[in-house]
């Protein structure tokens, strides 16, 4: 084995070699992680505030009004279809609202946390708790305007429910592209549950 001492000239004694003065590397800090958990959380907040405010820009504007043959009336007669006509669009309209403002707040609320994160402990548990709130709210409200739709585009022959998207093309494909947006703000609401879920057994 190779010896580590460096003998001298002089007194023909041995000296130990220097100990390396190179620093260690710093150990990652855990604060980088936290902010980059806090972008996170911010950019799919978001999405969740575009997706929910698209969607419902897309329903209040869904009116469509066709001339449509009435049954018992003589002749046909412009008959409008509105998202109001159904209790569960207007159901869907005010989850979407709850929700997007939801999601300004949230954000907003993320936004200050990543500028103070000395706070953040103190609000996480209220912001999760109320993620998954939002997410069983809008969740439901698509659910059911989704049945609802489906009648509209299918109808019901044992009911005696006629399907009016034949008539009513722009209404239906504006409640579908509603639907799609909500489904997809549902999942962003369901991730951040699922990371909140995750911070908690973690920690």
């Amino acid at each position: 084995m190779a010896s580590t001492e460096n003998p001298d000239p002089e007194t023909g004694k041995s000296e130990p070699l220097p100990a390396s003065t190179e620093p260690l590397p710093p150990a990652p800090s855990s604060a980088s992680g936290f902010l980059d958990c806090r972008k996170i959380d911010i950019i799919i907040r978001v999405l969740l505030f575009s997706a929910t405010l698209t969607a419902l820009i897309v329903m209040v504007t869904s009116d469509q009004t066709e001339m449509t043959q009435l049954p018992g009336a003589p002749s046909p007669a412009l008959v409008s279809a509105e998202f109001s006509d159904s209790p569960a669009f207007v159901y869907f309209v005010v989850a979407l609202v709850v929700a997007g403002f939801y999601a300004l707040i949230s954000t907003l609320v993320s936004i200050s946390l990543l500028l103070r994160p000395e706070f953040a402990a103190q609000f996480f548990i209220y912001i999760s708790s109320f993620d998954m709130v939002v997410l069983g709210i809008l969740a439901s409200a698509t659910g059911t305007a989704g049945g609802v739709a489906y009648i509209a585009l299918k109808g019901n022959e044992e009911t005696g429910w006629n399907k009016i998207c034949n008539v009513y093309d722009k209404f239906c494909r504006y409640i579908a592209t509603s639907l799609a947006l909500s489904l997809f703000a549902s999942l962003l609401l369901l991730v951040l549950s699922i990371r909140s879920l995750s911070k908690r057994t973690t920690t």
